[in-house]
């Protein structure tokens, strides 16, 4: 039986992995191993987490984070090479951007075991994000990309995409895992595991989740989340954003579960008095956060995974960026970018229709696990 080793390192890759595991423990040929670095510490990522998306509860823990980039990520890849060396997978299993994403690429590269990088191709086209360089290099030394969309599989082409792997010297044997890597890199476009995710979780999160206990009503509310460091870490990009949504919710209700980090860093400037005007909310788990999704008016979010939720629910989203990966949500007309500028947010949220046009595929057709386990 081969064995994949799956390295995460936040909520959203949990919940990725989710339909993931799943699809893996189905077949009889694969054992999975869940490595969790530890590197998004969150309150609602408890036992009821685990229990309540039937994720199975990583193997190994290590417990890294709270130090900067690159003692995070140096870390993460002298431990992980230690699980590599002792459980022998056949696959490294990588996704995203994260530190924890890049750390499991290079240990696995740096041993020859072959790695399978779930949302490759993805691209802001700001080198200045950590994430942008974490999947740019974890592409580049992936046998395995797999895409989830036209644009993703756009991308790698346009900048050369698949390479020839180069040959690797054999002097370092006692060290080497003979894995049967792949000599040269597979592009396959998969789909979407996080709308797997969704398509699977929605009919659980429309019966458990009540929104009684938020103090909202279907369609009478807007959801926002607020949490990348561009913003959080950026004083007038902030004070920006929040000033617009303070504005908005003097006509509409605002719904906002605060990130640590964003609170935090409030916090820090005494800046909390912003927030008034809005439903703070503490994070919330996932399935509660489904329901709260599909039941607004309108997202707005500086989240990835959330503006791709917003398409699969077919609710119009503001994203708080500059850029976004998930081009296609923007081309379709779903999603509006519109960054920090505060009378720029107002605008669009008082001018944003939805699209007359039936949401498209862009993402597959919900079964990218299963398609994702059987190419393993």
């Amino acid at each position: 039986m081969d064995k994949i080793l799956t390295i995460l390192g936040a909520r959203p890759q949990f919940i990725k992995a989710a339909t993931v595991s799943r699809a893996l423990k189905s077949r009889n040929d694969l054992e999975e191993v869940i490595v969790h670095t530890g590197q998004h510490f969150d309150a609602n990522m408890s036992e009821v987490f685990f229990d309540q998306l039937d994720i199975p509860p990583p193997n190994f823990n290590l417990g890294i984070s709270g130090i900067g980039h690159g003692a995070m990520t140096g870390r993460m890849l002298e431990q992980i090479e230690a699980l590599i060396l002792a459980e022998r997978p056949k696959w490294v299993l990588v996704y995203g951007d994260t530190n924890s994403t890049l750390a499991g690429a290079l240990a696995a590269a740096k041993l020859d075991v072959p790695v399978a990088h779930v949302e490759a191709g993805l691209r802001s086209h700001n080198p200045q994000m950590p994430e942008e360089v974490n999947r740019i290099l974890t592409d580049r030394i992936s046998s395995l990309l797999l895409c989830p969309s036209d644009v993703a599989t756009q991308n790698l082409s346009h900048e050369g995409f698949p390479f020839q792997a180069t040959q690797r010297p054999r002097s370092r044997t006692n060290v080497r895992i003979d894995s049967g890597a792949a000599e040269e890199q597979r592009i396959e476009q998969v789909g979407d595991v996080m709308l797997d995710a969704v398509l699977h979780y929605r009919n659980r999160a429309e019966i458990s989740s009540d929104l009684v206990g938020f103090n909202v009503q279907r369609r009478d509310y807007l959801l926002c989340t607020l949490h990348r460091q561009e913003n959080t870490d950026d004083r007038q990009r902030l004070s920006a954003i929040l000033s617009a949504l303070r504005q908005i919710a003097m006509e509409i209700p605002i719904v906002l579960p605060l990130h640590p980090r964003t609170r935090s860093k409030l916090n820090q400037i005494g800046a909390s008095d912003e927030l008034k005007g809005l439903h703070i909310l503490p994070p919330v788990p996932y399935l509660e956060m489904l329901a709260l999704q599909m039941h607004s008016s309108m997202i707005l979010t500086d989240s990835g995974g959330m503006q791709k939720e917003a398409y699969f629910h077919g609710v119009p989203c503001i994203t708080l960026r500059d850029e976004t990966e998930w081009v296609e949500t923007v081309d379709s007309g779903w999603n509006q970018l519109v960054g920090a500028d505060e009378a720029g947010i107002v605008r669009a949220w008082r001018e944003t229709t939805v699209p007359n046009d039936q949401l498209k595929n862009l993402y597959g057709d919900g079964k990218a696990s299963e398609k994702l386990a059987s190419l393993l």
